[in-house]
């Protein structure tokens, strides 16, 4: 089954293709977005990781060539901590080697950090070239690669240095999360419950009817596709009523904020994205609760979704709260000095505030540090097999 969605920007308009075995047809479908006004080139650079690329590069660089694209690839180390401007550079000299031309392109095959990374090198080399994203993670799939962010971290703070840069295509293939580890699809599924949080109830139910998520397995057939499809439709939606991040797209940020400081702190070395995300939610829930703008019980129906994920749900008792506190300070998200939430209101609804006081944000962080649940662990899932 084929599902296309477009993204309708003003300008840089793009679709987003999932479909079963679409990477031996990529050729075909870079391709196919050729217009009189766009034009990708014939020369390919293909990004990726050399887990990623040992598995699906091939298959990507055969369906290129027969497309007629001259291609080559620029191998990176995989991992957040390699989420750096020493990675943009390795892209920069293999597009110079190559002598890569403002209208060629670079296909970022990979989860999130290769399509963040590829999307910053596309939108800097020669000023900007194009940018075709197939994204090998749920993560990935779901929020990364739509949306044209692109950007790496600093050593204070997860992607302080970036730029928007829309991508010409996505790419989905959902038959690549066969070889997801376990831990990484759950990650992924931290971004879904967001949408269902921050803008689609339904998404939230079909999730919450469901027996378990923790892994890959577990999903039917016909539900992964509802996740990926709805999730995307849902990103696809802000983004075009706010593609700079001017306003509501920042409803996006939801669980970031904290999210962030989190991965930070630790290096990102502990944590995957989407478990900082799923404790940053459940820290915004808490500052919701408090605030008034969000029941208890649906507080609850969110804590029960991300332990049925088997995402984390405790802040470790080692990361001392104060310093996720001040680490809030060095958030892109902050705005004349004062560092902006999204709490929900009630499932399928947020809204953005920056009135939210370090006390609240503290005894928060506190409540989640004193909650002591089985899913606070994650070292049995991992060894559940994949």
């Amino acid at each position: 089954m084929t599902s296309i969605i477009h993204v309708n920007l003003a300008q840089d308009s793009y679709k987003i293709v999932s479909a079963a075995g679409c990477l031996d047809n990529l050729g075909a479908l870079i391709a196919s977005t050729h217009t009189q006004s766009r034009d990708l080139g014939r020369s390919v650079i293909v990004v990726s990781n050399p887990i990623i690329f040992r598995h699906y590069g091939l298959r990507v660089i055969n369906s290129l060539e027969a497309a007629g694209f001259t291609v080559n690839s620029c191998i990176l180390p995989a991992g957040e901590r390699h989420k750096t401007l020493a990675s943009v550079e390795k892209i920069y000299n293999t597009a110079l080697k190559h002598r890569l031309e403002r209208s060629d392109t670079l296909v970022a095959l990979g989860g999130g950090v290769i399509g963040d990374i590829t999307g910053f090198a596309a939108a800097t080399w020669l000023r900007g070239i194009n940018l075709v994203q197939v994204p090998t993670s749920l993560l990935a799939m779901v929020d990364s690669a739509v949306g044209g962010k692109t950007g790496v971290n600093h050593p204070q703070g997860k992607n302080l240095i970036g730029a928007f840069h829309q991508p010409r295509l996505v790419a989905i293939d959902p038959e690549v999360l066969s070889t997801l580890p376990a831990r990484e699809f759950r990650a992924g599924l931290a971004e879904v419950i967001k949408y269902g949080v921050i803008w689609d109830a339904a998404l939230f139910y079909h999730l919450e009817a469901a027996t378990n998520l923790s892994q890959l397995r577990f999903l039917r057939p016909e539900l992964l596709q509802l996740v990926i499809e709805r999730s995307c439709k849902a990103k696809a939606n802000i983004v075009e009523q706010d593609e700079k991040e001017s306003s509501l797209r920042a409803l996006l940020n939801y669980g970031h904020t904290i999210g962030h400081a989190i991965e930070s702190l630790t290096y990102y070395r502990q944590f995957k994205h989407g478990e900082a995300v799923a404790l940053g939610m459940l820290a915004a829930s808490e500052i919701a609760v408090a605030s008034g703008t969000w029941s208890r019980t649906e507080a609850k129906k969110l804590l029960a979704l991300i332990q049925k994920a088997g995402l984390p749900t405790a802040i470790p008792a080692e990361l001392d709260v104060s310093a996720i506190v001040k680490a809030l300070s060095l958030d892109k998200k902050v705005k004349n000095g004062k560092v902006r939430f999204i709490l929900p209101v009630k499932i399928g609804e947020a809204f953005i505030t920056d009135q939210v006081s370090p006390e609240i944000v503290t005894q928060a962080l506190h409540r989640l540090r004193s909650l002591t649940v089985e899913q606070n662990s994650l070292s049995a899932l991992d060894l559940l097999p994949a």
